[in-house]
């Protein structure tokens, strides 16, 4: 399984992709075949575990678990190194740069380089942009960093460059876990017309036109997640054709 090369090749084809964010402090194990058998009738493409905290150490298990019940890829989607394990299929190596706590930027890291330097998972590094949501986000207290205002479109785009430069394989435009505002179509479209890697655009997100809005505005990858989470009907609305 090369799930960067999937998504790299899904860009050139111009097929959008989604990722069903779980979080592991959220999601209930019992529910895990129900679950699935709706994300296996939706147009969901890959399975995202992580959240800001996982103070139970429940990530492992429900990955084990999640394994179990999907063919999909598993991608770590770490909030810290005490998040990752080799039960996944890969990891979104994270770089919060728009932010600028060390802590983020580089320490985590660097205590996760020998983690995963003795365990076979696909590292994918990834420039983490936060987007202003209009709500104080769990990244947002964890990392004590301030997201990008929403019209500071240069200074977004210029950041996403710079991840790219530096050689970060994507970017992840993030408005926040429960975002009460998406990240507006010109920010992504500005930003999907000046970088070449995919683009990947979470938060808040609620609604199929709102999923299919992002789409079209350059998203190659969208997340969801909180969605889901008040509402697993929310699968009818994204049934495969």
């Amino acid at each position: 399984m090369n799930i960067y090369q999937n998504i790299l090749s899904a860009k050139t084809q111009q097929k959008k992709l989604l990722a069903v964010l779980i979080d592991p402090e959220k999601f209930e194990l019992e529910h895990i075949h129900t679950f699935f058998n709706k994300v296996h009738q939706s147009i969901a493409t890959h399975i995202f575990v992580g959240g800001s905290t996982d103070s139970n150490n429940l990530t492992t298990p429900l990955i084990t678990a999640i394994k179990k019940a999907t063919h999909l890829p598993v991608v770590l989607f770490p909030g810290n190194v005490n998040q990752i394990t080799r039960e996944a299929d890969g990891i979104l190596f994270l770089s919060l740069i728009s932010g600028r706590n060390p802590e983020y930027l580089i320490e985590q890291q660097v205590k996760a380089a020998p983690i995963l330097s003795k365990i076979n998972l696909e590292i994918i590094p990834t420039g983490y942009l936060l987007i202003d949501g209009e709500k104080e986000t769990s990244v947002q207290k964890v990392s004590q960093t301030k997201p990008i205002p929403q019209t500071a479109i240069d200074l977004i785009v210029n950041t996403a460059l710079a991840g790219e430069f530096s050689g970060k394989k994507l970017i992840y435009l993030e408005a926040g876990s429960g975002a009460m505002k998406t990240v507006n179509t010109k920010i992504i479209s500005t930003v999907s017309d000046n970088i070449s890697i995919p683009l990947i655009v979470g938060g808040g997100i609620r609604t199929k036109q709102q999923i299919d809005t992002a789409y079209k505005a350059g998203a190659d990858l969208v997340v969801i997640g909180t969605a889901f989470e008040n509402d697993v009907s929310f699968f009818n609305e994204l049934k495969k054709q």
